[in-house]
């Protein structure tokens, strides 16, 4: 017995299966179109936030997330347990956008990782040729028929899109360490994973400070570095050209 059964785990399934379900309406339409502009209609509420989010960085994410070269070897250790954690999830979302090719390479990938790689620890499964394909719900949205949205900045999450965050939100109801653990040990999953997302930071570190901190204006530089990432990935798992859904960094998004 699980100790996250309960009602709190029946109304998450409950969300989850009528997400399902509105979204598998949706499947008949084919993939959603990638847009090449920017649609921010709540941009005055989207700056607060992050201002918000930039305040946390400074004070707590950069601190914490081990930005210097002496921690490269811990950051990477954190980072390959909390991408073999995703790998279910991986594996799930890939078969729910008809890419069984991507689930067995993710599904194999995980396997080899957590015997040979000490639980993730190590990641050997791309010496060998499997390198990750990860993806999410948001990307299954996109599969499914499910428009981007408009742009949207979350607390503690950052830069997103509406059709994202929906994805999140489901990603993380049907999380299966959650639904299969005990709370403590569900937590300390839970706690693996955000110790990733520190570990991302302070690898990238150089970038990150130069987009929230050296450039002009942080909402829109993020803002445009997200969108060009995420609708390239979106069409590189897709086989599309790789410029499709691209922003001319020089255009005025507001049309002016």
């Amino acid at each position: 017995m699980t100790a996250n059964a309960g009602p709190g785990a029946g109304r998450q399934r409950r969300a989850l299966v009528l997400a399902l379900l509105a979204a598998a309406g949706l499947g008949a339409c084919g993939p959603a179109p990638v847009p090449s502009g920017i649609d921010d209609p709540r941009e005055a509420q989207n700056r607060e936030i992050h201002a918000f989010n930039k305040a946390m960085d400074r004070a707590i994410v950069k601190p914490l997330s081990g930005s210097g070269e002496g921690a490269a070897p811990l950051r990477q250790g954190v980072a390959n347990l909390a991408a073999n954690l995703d790998g279910p999830g991986d594996v799930l979302n890939g078969l729910m956008q008809g890419r069984p090719h991507h689930a067995a390479q993710n599904g194999l990938r995980f396997a080899f990782n957590t015997v040979f790689g000490l639980g993730g620890l190590f990641d050997p499964a791309t010496a060998i040729g499997l390198p990750a394909r990860p993806t999410d719900f948001g990307e299954t949205l996109h599969v499914w028929g499910l428009p981007e949205g408009g742009y949207a900045e979350a607390p503690f999450i950052g830069p997103s899109t509406n059709r994202d965050l929906l994805g999140k939100m489901v990603d993380a109801a049907v999380n299966p360490w959650g639904n299969i653990l005990p709370r403590r040990e569900a937590n300390a999953v839970t706690g693996l994973r955000v110790a990733g997302k520190l570990a991302a930071r302070g690898e990238y570190a150089d970038t990150v400070d130069e987009v929230l901190y050296d450039s002009a204006d942080s909402y829109a530089q993020s803002r445009l570095i997200y969108l060009q990432n995420r609708r390239h990935q979106l069409q590189q798992n897709a086989g599309a050209p790789s410029d499709a859904g691209f922003i001319d960094p020089y255009e005025d998004p507001y049309g002016n």
